[in-house]
Formats: structure tokens, C-alpha cells, sequence
């Protein structure tokens, strides 16, 4: 049995640990409210985007199917002759104490690499984040892994997400791999959480949706330069935007997962607290009790 001095000594430690977990819990509520406000924000963008890429990709798939023209289509939405080498983005965090977050995220990467592995696939990792590269280099040895720790530490940046789609796009461009796909977690909510897996590249749009007609109300709309070169130009800024989605999603769900872990050690920290308070009490008490007979007891031997 713990002596009163243990149990002092580990209540002590508990409260300091409290401390930390409620500290980092506030912090961690603080970030997600802001990531929440900046995805809001980017949605509307990104959906307006989608709706330009969609509707100008359309008119030029019409007007070259009715023969007005022939248009250049970039190689980034071209369906793919072959799909032999696959480059699989993963966003997962770069610290721990965030619950089952990463846990998630590796454990789809890992499926998903397996599958293609099966399949006679070559699979190439871009990770965003330590803690899923540093994982699948112990899983898969001499799997072509590349690892990028510190991004968007003080918050996503528009400008520093753009520095590693350009190169990941001229890649595809240069034949270096088939297809990219992204595994990200879909936020919901800071308790509700999806990991997907999507195609990135080749780009895939559904021009037959009604938001992309080229007529809305009365208006029409009208292009000053060629639209193919229009296209390859907003084709860039919707990928980017896509991908920039995914990244404001990976890290409100890490806040999300972060402060909930938190808020779970906390209450558990508080719980042990009560516990071991009540126990040392009923040590002390019994001590005392001890001690009081044992002074009656002499009292009456005098």
C-alpha cells in the first residue's frame, strides 16, 4: 500500500499534468475555431472555382463534339492511357496527442498502399506531416517516401500550399507517375470525422451538372482570351484551391481531435485526483486514529 508521502507526491504530479492538458486543450480550441472561420471562407471560393472550371471545360467539350472548334485539353483532366505508378498525398500532423487522428489516416494509407501493391502498382508517398511518414518508412522499406514536417505550422497558408502543388503537378505533367490521389480527414464537426481517400490528378469534373450550363438567367458569358489557354490557367488555380481544401480540412480535424483528446485527459486527470484524494484522506484518517489509541492506550498503562 502507497505510503501518504506516494500519495502526496502523485497527486501532485496529476494536478501538473491537469494543468498541461487544460492548457493545451484551450490552445487547441483557439486553433480550431480559426481554421473553422478560414475553411468557411475558402469553400465559397473554391465552389465559385469549380463552377468556372466546370462551365468553361463544358462550352469547349460542345463547341469541339459540334465541330466550331479544337481545343487544346492539358494533360491534368485527360483521362489516363495507364496507371501504372501512383503518388499518394497524406496529410496527417506533425505532433501526437491528438487522440486517434493519425492512427486513422495511417491505417488508410497503409490499405491503400497494400491494394496497389497487390494490384502490380508502384506507389510513390508525398507526406504531409511526421507522424504518417515516419510510420510508413518503418512499414514498407524502400518504398519512395518523401516526408514534409512544419507545413502550415502557424496556420494553412495559401502561398506555401501553392510551393508543393506547382511541383507536383509539373511532375505529372513530366510523365513521372499516372495518377495522384489524396488521403485526407473530412471534417464534420470537432467530434465527427471522415478519411478519405480521392483522386487528385487526373482531374475529374462532372460537366453535366446543372451549374455548369453556360446560360444563367438571361446572362452569357464571354471569354477575352483563347479558352484553352484560359483553361490551363483557372485549371491551376482549381487544383491548388482543391487541394488547399483538403489541407484546412486534415488540420481543423486535428484541432478537433486534439482538443478532445485533451478535454478527455483532463477529466480523467480530475477523476484520478478525486480518487486518490479520497484515499489519502482515508490514510490520514486512519493515522491519526492509530495514533490516538496508541496515546489512550499508554495513558492508561500510566
Amino acid at each position: 500500500m502507497a505510503s501518504l508521502k506516494e500519495l502526496r507526491t502523485r497527486i501532485g504530479s496529476i494536478k501538473s499534468t491537469q494543468k498541461i492538458t487544460s492548457a493545451m486543450k484551450m490552445v487547441a480550441a483557439a486553433r480550431l475555431r480559426r481554421a473553422q472561420e478560414v475553411l468557411a471562407k475558402s469553400q465559397t471560393y473554391n465552389e465559385n472555382l469549380l463552377t468556372v472550371t466546370g462551365r468553361l471545360l463544358r462550352e469547349m467539350r460542345q463547341e469541339q463534339d459540334a465541330g466550331a472548334a479544337d481545343y487544346f485539353f492539358p494533360r491534368l483532366i485527360q483521362p489516363v492511357q495507364k496507371n501504372d505508378v501512383y503518388r499518394l498525398v497524406v496529410f496527417s500532423s506533425d505532433r501526437g496527442l491528438c487522440g486517434s487522428y493519425n492512427a486513422y489516416v495511417l491505417r488508410e494509407a497503409i490499405r491503400r498502399i497494400r491494394e496497389l501493391q497487390n494490384a502490380g502498382k508502384t506507389v510513390k508517398v508525398l507526406a504531409v506531416g511526421k507522424k504518417a511518414g515516419d510510420s510508413l518508412r518503418r512499414r514498407f522499406e524502400g518504398l519512395d517516401i518523401e516526408v514534409l514536417s512544419g507545413v502550415a505550422a502557424k496556420g494553412a497558408d495559401y502561398q506555401e500550399l501553392q510551393e508543393i502543388v506547382e511541383p507536383l503537378l509539373a511532375a505529372y505533367t513530366e510523365g513521372q507517375y499516372d495518377v495522384c490521389e489524396v488521403i485526407y480527414t473530412h471534417f464534420t464537426s470537432a467530434v465527427t470525422r471522415e478519411v478519405k481517400c480521392r483522386q487528385f490528378v487526373p482531374f475529374e469534373i462532372d460537366t453535366d451538372e446543372p451549374r455548369f450550363a453556360p446560360k444563367a438567367g438571361e446572362a452569357f458569358y464571354d471569354y477575352d482570351a483563347p479558352k484553352d489557354k484560359i483553361l490551363v490557367d483557372v485549371l491551376l488555380m482549381t487544383l491548388t484551391s482543391v487541394l488547399f481544401q483538403n489541407l484546412l480540412n486534415a488540420q481543423a480535424s486535428e484541432h478537433g481531435a486534439r482538443m478532445t483528446s485533451m478535454d478527455n485527459a483532463t477529466r480523467n486527470a480530475k477523476e484520478m485526483i478525486s480518487k486518490l484524494t479520497l484515499k489519502y484522506n482515508r490514510l490520514r484518517q486512519n493515522a491519526i486514529t492509530t495514533e490516538l489509541i496508541e496515546i489512550i492506550s499508554g495513558a492508561e498503562a500510566l
